[in-house]
């Protein structure tokens, strides 16, 4: 047994499955890009403070967090999520709005490792800043959709809801408790305490006793203001109008407290687990404005990119790709050979690879065999002599000898055939 492993909720990502991230990230970014959003890198940790303004009500940060203080004595914190330092970024930086990035990497949740989910997990996301505009919020929301489209799944369903304005949500949380309240030996234990700290969040609950409860629940939208209503009613206009399909929910709120009016879910109808969220996000005015910028409001999603796999897995599209090299060069007289050749081919845009230690031509060809490339290369003693190289198609028993000067061009005619 190896005396280090990774820690629980982390993992290697090794080839092909690496490549596969890599190519899911490549797709979002094509996916974006073309709407006009631009690369953001945030740092991996940042001021505990940045985090705390997700709601003290929010599961990440009341037990979730990594947080430690540096050997400055500043108390910082992994990232759970992005949105938070994107704003905490515009805020600083003060960019033209309206300010449109993605992004794409880990972030650091300490809870139970699951299928799917992990305690260092990746998402891709967007952010949209500085416009209140209802077609904006159909316009991230038709984003997330075509990138799932664009993966080649098709078993996606989107819920969508509004959380109304900060005051309506306030309301609406008080109705949900004097409404939990009154059904409280109705509800689960885990239910119970969640109530205690934020009443909208025992909506998410999934556990089956607390369901009868919660299908009685008041509806938000029942009771937000007249502006909020008619701001929803024209994002759902813009679906309409680009034929995205969405079921109105009722009971979506999501899991951070900063969330207003238009917020929305993906699930996947592919996957049987318990946990079908595959991504989602919604409308945060105000967060900018508590982390000390200027009343801006906002718009974003994150995708978790664990979860949209194990969908695409499950419906059997966007496979890892192909990772192998165009060719592998064999030689038998020391490895210098292999060596210019391998730079040759490579500066010249063509991806080769080589054995070392010079090993047996036996060894070397299993070498071959196994990278998967189209053709060998094979160098030896008469093949220095003669300023020629063997060109073999893999897998096609056939071999033919070709001059080494033209080696680039004949290399390229032959992948084409292959």
């Amino acid at each position: 047994m190896p005396e280090f492993k990774t820690s629980p909720g982390t993992r290697d990502i090794l080839a092909p499955h690496s490549a596969r991230w890599r190519a899911f990230q490549d797709v979002f970014a094509n996916t974006v890009e073309a709407a006009g959003y631009t690369y953001i890198i945030p740092p991996m940790f940042e001021d505990l403070d940045v985090f705390l303004r997700l709601g003290e009500a929010t599961e990440v940060v009341t037990k979730e967090m990594y947080d430690f203080h540096d050997k400055g004595g500043r108390h910082v914190a992994l990232r759970p999520e992005q949105t938070a330092s994107v704003c905490r970024a515009f805020v600083e930086h003060r960019p033209t709005t309206p300010w449109k990035v993605w992004y794409a990497g880990p972030n650091f949740r300490y809870e139970k490792p699951q299928q799917g989910r992990y305690r260092q997990f990746d998402q891709v996301g967007v952010e949209a800043l500085g416009a209140d505009d209802p077609l904006l919020d159909a316009e991230v929301i038709a984003l997330a959709s075509k990138f799932y489209s664009d993966l080649g799944l098709r078993k996606v369903h989107l819920s969508v809801n509004t959380l109304g304005d900060a005051g309506d949500r306030e309301r609406y949380s008080q109705q949900l408790l004097a409404y939990f309240m009154a059904n409280e030996k109705d509800l689960t234990a885990e239910s119970r305490s969640t109530l205690a700290r934020n009443p909208l969040r025992v909506l998410d609950s999934k556990r089956e006793p607390d369901q009868i409860v919660i299908a009685g629940a008041p509806a938000i939208r029942d009771s937000i203001s007249t502006t909020a209503a008619q701001h929803f009613d024209a994002v759902l206009q813009a679906l309409d109008a680009l034929n995205i399909a969405y079921e109105l929910n009722n009971r979506l709120v999501r899991g951070l407290d900063y969330y207003r009016r238009t917020t929305f879910e993906f699930t996947s109808t592919a996957l049987e687990a318990a946990h079908t969220a595959i991504g989602g996000g919604g409308r945060y005015d105000g967060l900018v404005e508590a982390l000390g910028g200027p009343a801006t409001p906002g718009i974003g999603f994150a995708l978790g990119l664990d979860r949209t796999l194990l969908a695409c897995d499950a419906e059997n599209v966007f496979n890892s790709p192909e990772t192998s090299v165009d060719v592998f060069v064999v030689d038998t007289v020391g490895g210098l050979q292999a060596h210019e050749i391998c730079h040759l081919l490579r500066n010249n845009g063509v991806s080769a690879d080589r054995a070392y230690d010079s090993r047996s031509m036996k060894a070397q060809m299993k070498s071959a065999d196994r990278s998967g490339a189209k053709i060998a290369l094979i160098i030896g003693s008469e093949e220095v002599e003669s300023s020629t190289i063997m060109l073999r198609p893999m897998g096609s028993g056939e071999q033919y000898s070709i001059a080494r000067e033209k080696c680039v061009g004949e290399i390229r005619k032959a992948l084409e055939n292959k």
